[in-house]
Parts: C-alpha cells; sequence; structure tokens
C-alpha cells in the first residue's frame, strides 16, 4: 500500500511528546529507554513510570505495564503515595494498589500521605479507597466497625 502525500497528521490527545516517544520507543525496542530529563534521576524516572504506565494500560501493552508497575511498586514514598493509589485504583492495577496500601499501614507513612497533595485529589476521585484503607486500620476484633465504614 502507498500512503497518500496528502495525509494529515495524526494527534494525539491527553499524553506528553515524551511520554509517546517512550511508548514508542519500547514497542519498536522492547527496552525502556533511560531518561535523564530531570536533575533528581529516580524522580522523574518514577513520574516517566507513572506516566508510561497509563499509556501502556491505554494501548494494552501489557509487558510494558508490568515494567512501569514494578518500578512504582519499588519507589513509593509518602509524596507520591497517594497519586499512585488514585491511579491504581482508577485502572484496575492491583499490584501498585496493594503495595501502597501496605506502604500506608505504619501510622507515619499515613500521616505524611495525609498532608500530601496528592490526598485531597485521592479523597475526590477516589471515595472509596480511603474507606478501604480505614478498614485495613481497624482491629480484626471491630468486624462489625469495618462493615460500617465499608457501607458509608
Amino acid at each position: 500500500m502507498k500512503e497518500s502525500s496528502a495525509a494529515s497528521p495524526i494527534e494525539i490527545h491527553d499524553m506528553e511528546a515524551n511520554v509517546f516517544n517512550s511508548l514508542l520507543h519500547y514497542i519498536y525496542t522492547d527496552s525502556v529507554p533511560v531518561l535523564e530529563m530531570g536533575s533528581n534521576k529516580d524522580e522523574t524516572d518514577v513520574v516517566m513510570a507513572d506516566h508510561l504506565l497509563v499509556a501502556a494500560d491505554r494501548y494494552n501493552i501489557s509487558r510494558l505495564k508490568q515494567i512501569c508497575e514494578e518500578k512504582l511498586c519499588n519507589h513509593i514514598d509518602s509524596n507520591m503515595v497517594a497519586t499512585s493509589l488514585a491511579l491504581a485504583e482508577q485502572h484496575g492495577f492491583h499490584r501498585l494498589k496493594e503495595a501502597c496500601l501496605q506502604f500506608l499501614a505504619s501510622p507515619s507513612n499515613l500521616e505524611a500521605m495525609m498532608e500530601s497533595e496528592g490526598y485531597e485529589h485521592l479523597k475526590s476521585s477516589c471515595p472509596s479507597v480511603p474507606k478501604e484503607l480505614i478498614a485495613r486500620i481497624i482491629p480484626v476484633e471491630f468486624k462489625s466497625a469495618k462493615d460500617i465504614i465499608m457501607a458509608i
């Protein structure tokens, strides 16, 4: 087949150019590109993994989803856990959600997350997640309290 020279460009919405370039790089090379965009490389990699995970889910690229989810699971901190938890809930990334919930089992991590910018977004976009978190924290002996919280 011959492509038309008058074909209009294809526009990809809701994705940054560097994320799309990384997605294309993965598709053509079967490797995740090394990213050196920011001064804090680890933080940049985590942010890119976050965006690539959404893109991989959008285009159903299973192996890239696994790679990005693994990266995020291994780099959870109190500044990004609320955002990752919302992402995991919205896209059905069960392993990432479980890793975030385990991280939040520590009272100091939970308090730090509640002070982060992402916490308000988590509460508004995924109201069931804070309830699930509370239900996990309540001791097993208080099963009826857990049931009440989950029913609210």
